[in-house]
């Protein structure tokens, strides 16, 4: 298991997948089709930077009534 540090700013898909609860086939398969958060390969490692990854989570909420303060009219 990959123990991350405040300090770092980017991590592997190991890392990445243990953080975020991501397996790491599926960020392959999401590499492999274009989707995902953005990722940068050095040779043949791949590095995610963490921003990345949260803005890349935060982008498509799934919407409430109580999250968006609204509630319908009857």
């Amino acid at each position: 298991m990959t123990t991350v540090t405040s300090e770092k700013r980017a991590g592997g898909p190991e890392t990445i997948a243990a953080m975020y609860t991501i397996s790491r086939g599926t960020l392959a398969n999401m590499r492999s089709q274009g989707r995902g958060p953005r990722f940068y390969r050095r040779g043949r490692r791949v590095i995610y930077f963490f921003d990345d990854v949260e803005r890349w989570l935060r982008s498509e909420p799934c919407l409430t009534i109580d999250s968006i303060g609204e509630r319908p009219n009857k």
